[in-house]
């Protein structure tokens, strides 16, 4: 057995303060060689600089305390490699959601205080292929990226001609209570059959306030933002689910720049008699 090492002196030889190390050890992340049971006092050997070292990196890189553990006591390399890999993903990603957060927010700071054109218009009703359900907030644009990939998919299959753009009707709770009705549809010519979560309804007539969003929907809160200002100025808006047009979306082009998405408020007629 090498010699022992102080709690100061192996905080010295790995950077590790005397806190850390303390609270690793209640932990069982990195236990002491020894703890003399009279003082309490902690030891440590030479054999455990490198352990240290892998766990200061780790916890450098955000590696909650129970993965650091899974990797030290990996049996094989290939297994600690995996584990490593899975939180450098994690990392990346979470790391892309930050870009693109300051991105949205630097786009925000910049946007010009330009003219906001709203178009009034009556929707009639349209028979469509349709996919609803009660969906989480945080949820509802991986639902919403599946649920139109199968409608479309089923609109083509089953020969259906499109009579419009996809559109989206989003149910108030969504928004108020973070769990809502969600409904993705088509307009089509004919009657679609029902297939898989796809049924056919009639999406039903409207009078809405439209605004036009370009680009990713990653800021169309900013065009609901606005467009909701409109209608609450102008005292007219009314009870009913927000409604999307993907004018030009996912199905179209790749390109989110090139998305051209249409927003509306349920409204009343201001010159109805």
């Amino acid at each position: 057995m090498g010699p022992r090492l102080t709690i100061g002196d192996f905080s010295r030889l790995t950077h590790l303060s005397v806190k850390t190390l303390r609270h690793y050890h209640q932990v069982g992340l990195l236990e002491p060689c020894s703890v003399d049971p009279h003082t309490g006092y902690r030891f440590y050997d030479l054999e455990q600089i490198p352990s240290a070292q892998v766990i200061r990196r780790l916890r450098d890189l955000e590696m909650p305390v129970a993965d650091v553990r899974a990797v030290l006591a990996a049996p094989e390399v290939a297994m600690r490699n995996s584990l490593i890999a899975a939180h450098l993903d994690s990392l990346e990603a979470e790391l892309a959601r930050t870009r693109q957060a300051v991105d949205t927010l630097r786009d925000l700071l910049r946007r010009p205080d330009t003219a906001f054109t709203v178009e009034h218009r009556t929707v009639a009703p349209a028979p469509a292929a349709a996919i609803q359900q009660t969906v989480d907030r945080e949820d509802v644009l991986t639902w919403w990226q599946g649920a139109l990939g199968e409608l479309h998919a089923t609109v083509r299959a089953q020969g259906l001609t499109p009579a419009g753009p996809a559109g989206g009707l989003y149910e108030s709770d969504v928004y108020l209570h973070d769990r809502g009705r969600v409904t993705v549809f088509v307009p089509v010519e004919g009657t679609p059959r029902e297939v898989g979560r796809v049924v056919g309804l009639v999406v039903p007539a409207a009078e809405l306030a439209i605004a036009y969003h370009r680009g990713s929907l990653d800021d169309v809160d900013l065009t609901y933002g606005t467009l909701g200002a409109y209608v609450t100025g102008h005292e007219i808006g009314v009870d009913g689910p927000l409604r999307e047009y993907y004018v030009r979306g996912a199905d179209d082009t790749r390109d989110t720049a090139e998305w051209r998405t249409e927003i509306g408020w349920p409204v009343f007629r201001a010159d109805a008699g």
